[in-house]
């Protein structure tokens, strides 16, 4: 297991230098920012990035994310140009030693919350997520917190216009063609792809979702066997859904997941919930059985803290502060160190 953490680029308000003093720290999750989607990644680029990690003595083996481009998703005509981009760019990323890719499949969205300031009894703050507000959005000027406005409303409505119709089967046909148009230069490069899942874990706005339960994976799997097909394990998407099993889930897949969001979540209410501190005594997520599975199963991925909460009148971005993902980096190093030397 390697333990890293989230840097989003010369942006981030944190430091490498703070990060790499948090004990047990081996590398950083980061990516190219400032390419438009579908576009090459420029290998003078990565190279900036990589010299800045190997400058703070922290490696740079795993990209979060390179995404996938709304026409591959789609099917269109114009995808296997966008697919060789994306294969390009994988050996760019190989050329410098990145190892793994974590990637989404998600129409039109990516993860999102209610609300980013969901304020703890202790004064700390989290993002959190309520049926009924998300119930309240104009799904025709949509406005999510968190989500990345990149389209305008003629845009975003064109878009989804587009995904009128679209099935899950279609969905996973066109996963499915674009994992069999990058498996070979995967195996030229030896870079593992690892598919996050969908967040929260089922369909949102009409748009279908195919990457969120245990069957998922077993088809995903079954479709395209080559080992470099992975998982990121992400405990708070799959959490949220509350039919998912994720110990058994991890024991199942530690040799297919190459990647590992471990973070927390306290449901108040069968379908609402608040991100909180990583330990398992703080929600609905085993975190302690969760490891001990992987650990079981022969995990031998990355792992970073996911969300934590703002903390000691930290205002940086929310989610993605340092000071509790630090420590929960901190209790899930603590946590693979006890577990592991059991096994032993």
């Amino acid at each position: 297991m390697k333990m890293t953490f989230r840097w989003y680029g010369e942006t981030d308000c944190i430091p490498l230098e703070y990060i790499k003093q948090i004990q047990g720290m081996s590398g950083v999750v980061t990516a190219v920012y400032d390419t438009p989607v579908g576009e090459v990644w420029e290998l003078d680029k990565i190279q900036r990035l990589k010299s800045l990690c190997d400058k703070a003595g922290l490696e740079m083996e795993v990209i979060e994310s390179v995404p996938v481009h709304e026409d591959i998703k789609l099917g269109k005509p114009t995808r296997d140009k966008l697919i060789a981009n994306y294969a390009q760019t994988i050996k760019n990323l190989g050329k410098v030693g990145v190892k793994c890719i974590c990637y989404n499949f998600m129409p039109v969205f990516d993860w999102f919350r209610t609300n980013l300031h969901f304020r703890h009894a202790d004064g700390s703050e989290s993002l959190s997520y309520s049926e009924a507000d998300f119930n309240k959005l104009d799904k025709h000027n949509l406005r999510l917190p968190g989500w990345d406005e990149s389209y305008t409303s003629e845009e975003l409505n064109g878009l989804l216009a587009e995904y009128k119709g679209m099935t899950h089967e279609k969905l996973f046909e066109n996963l499915i063609y674009f994992l069999n148009g990058i498996m070979p230069t995967c195996d030229e490069t030896g870079i593992n792809m690892a598919i996050h899942p969908d967040d929260p874990p089922w369909d949102i706005f009409d748009l279908p979702r195919i990457v969120g339960k245990e069957e998922d994976y077993d088809r995903l799997f079954k479709a395209v066997p080559n080992p470099h097909n992975g998982i990121t394990f992400c405990t708070g998407s799959l959490g949220a859904g509350r039919f998912n099993d994720l110990p058994k889930m991890a024991k199942s897949y530690a040799k297919r997941i190459y990647f590992a969001h471990l973070r927390q979540l306290k449901f108040v209410n069968e379908t609402d919930f608040y991100e909180n501190g990583h330990q398992t005594q703080e929600g609905n997520v085993d975190i302690y059985a969760i490891v001990k599975a992987l650990v079981k199963g022969g995990f031998n991925g990355y792992v970073r803290p996911d969300h934590g909460r703002n903390i000691w009148g930290e205002a940086g971005k929310p989610g993605y502060g340092l000071y509790d993902r630090a420590l929960g980096a901190a209790y899930l190093s603590g946590l693979f160190e006890a577990i592991e030397k059991e096994e032993e």
